[in-house]
């Protein structure tokens, strides 16, 4: 069916809606529009036949010049009268996302067909709003391919499909008084099929934006032009699909989720026919919770911090903690840190040795050893510092271990982080170089102090952060302890 699309038709038809739509969106101040009341107890009596939905896409790929323009049909009594398809409405325009144009499929649940309807009408939602089902009247309209999918409307020159003009809205869209609940068609990546899956709502499972679009908004950067485009990677397969949103959208400025979940979304082909691309109707069909992703996003490591050599702390102590305050076996919170749990289900918690291991007392402990996680990243944040409002910093710890294998602790700094969780791997993030952490050939019953290390040649205010790292791999599953964390000055 495809070939028989005119791709410089097709193109025309693009500037041409860019340029009504811009006209249209600058005389309309406010679509906070209100739905209006309609008498929705009587079902909408049709004087016709109806036709399955089915068969317009088939009719259109047997037609010679790939349109098809519908008259009118014999009903079981030999008369002639007006041909109807019925069909659930998946399109909302209310949310800017789409203009002038009707989405509807077969069915409410396991939907099989679906169609464009082209109408020069905005907003439709007040009248058709999402899983409301409507009758359209065929004889004639007529139907071909629009930027690579079945549509509805006027015959133009050339066999391009124009809109239905608003005054004849009432003519052929009757409004039906059923409000369907639509149930998603749960696709994957692999299972979108060409004039077989466009134009149904479907849900996508187990995916996530990739790492290089969860900084960007949806559709508001400047290299975006009618639509912003993002890319959608599956956690199962690693195969990916673009989302297309509107430069008209009201969320076009919102940020792209960060977490993995669920997308509801329309499918449909790209302007030029080149690809299968999905469209939301809101960001409600998001479902992508918190910082859960099938690729942990990686913190970036800026140039390391080297101050000069220094020999012994300052007299002006602005940090210290040695966890003596805390509770054994509860996760380590002093008063303004914060403890983030990146992957896996261990946590920097307070520790009192036992045994031969001479303990400083209590201490922050972390460690991958006998979790099951596959991956375990774990934080453990100083609260914020204004390294301006003093001179000659000096930092200093302690660091143990009970066998540390593979596993790695960094000391780092941060000027931009925002103090949230979800946040922590898109700061900006500076190793403190001359900080000695435990090793691990050293015996685990020996503390190792970092050296005085000199933060006099940070500026500006940031935390100082300890990241464990750690997997269920038995090479790779070690074990740190921190204690006596002091910041001081001159």
């Amino acid at each position: 069916m495809k070939n028989k699309i005119n791709n410089m038709r097709a193109f025309h038809k693009i500037i041409a809606l860019a340029f009504i739509a811009a006209i249209t969106f600058s005389c309309v101040g406010d679509d906070d529009f209100t739905v209006p009341t309609f008498n929705d107890s009587t079902p909408v009596e049709i004087d016709g036949v109806v036709v399955g939905l089915n068969t317009i896409a088939s009719q259109v790929d047997q037609s010679n010049d790939g349109t098809v323009t519908f008259e009118q049909v014999l009903n079981n009594n030999g008369e002639l009268v007006d041909a109807y398809v019925t069909g659930y409405v998946i399109s909302d325009d209310q949310g800017g996302n789409w203009f002038k144009e009707l989405i509807i499929q077969d069915k409410a649940e396991d939907p099989t067909t679906g169609v464009a309807i082209s109408i020069d009408v905005n907003p439709l939602f007040t009248r058709y709003e999402f899983g409301r089902k409507i009758y359209l009247k065929l004889t004639g309209l007529t139907a071909g391919i629009s930027n690579g999918v079945v549509t509805i409307g006027i015959a133009g020159i050339g066999g391009d499909i124009e809109r239905i003009a608003a005054s004849l809205e009432s003519e052929f869209l009757k409004r039906d008084n059923v409000v369907a609940t639509i149930v998603p068609l749960e696709l994957s990546f692999d299972e979108f099929v060409e004039d077989q899956t466009e134009l149904l709502w479907i849900r996508v499972s187990d995916v996530q934006f990739i790492i290089e679009d969860i900084e960007r908004c949806f559709a508001c950067e400047a290299g975006d032009s009618f639509d912003g485009e993002r890319t959608i990677k599956s956690c199962i397969d690693e195969s990916t699909a673009n989302l297309f949103t509107s430069t008209f959208s009201d969320f076009k400025a919102l940020n792209i989720p960060d977490g993995k979940g669920t997308i509801d979304a329309l499918i449909t082909r790209s302007f030029n026919d080149s690809e299968f691309v999905l469209y939301v109707n809101t960001p409600e069909n998001f479902d992508m919770p918190g910082t859960d992703r099938c690729d942990p996003i990686p913190f970036i490591l800026g140039t390391p911090i080297d101050c000069a050599d220094v020999s012994a702390p300052g007299l002006n102590t602005i940090l210290s903690e040695n966890f003596e305050t805390q509770s054994t076996g509860a996760a380590a919170m002093p008063a303004g840190w914060s403890n983030i749990q990146e992957s896996g289900s261990e946590t920097w918690e307070v520790y009192t040795s036992g045994g031969s291991n001479p303990s400083l007392g209590k201490s922050a402990r972390v460690g991958s050893f006998n979790s099951g996680d596959s991956s375990t990243i774990s934080w453990l944040v100083t609260p914020s510092i204004d390294f301006d409002a003093q001179t000659g910093e000096v930092f200093s710890f302690e660091t143990s271990n009970s066998f540390a294998d593979a596993s790695d602790m960094l000391v780092l700094f941060s000027s931009d982080w925002d103090g949230t969780d979800a946040n922590i791997n898109l700061a900006t993030w500076q190793e403190i170089e001359d900080a000695v952490v435990v090793s691990n050939n050293e015996l685990f019953t020996n503390w190792v102090f970092s050296s005085n290390v000199s933060l006099d040649c940070v500026t500006g205010t940031g935390r100082i952060a300890f990241r464990y790292k750690g997997s269920g791999d038995s090479a790779f599953d070690g074990t740190y302890e921190l204690d006596n964390i002091s910041l001081t000055s001159n």
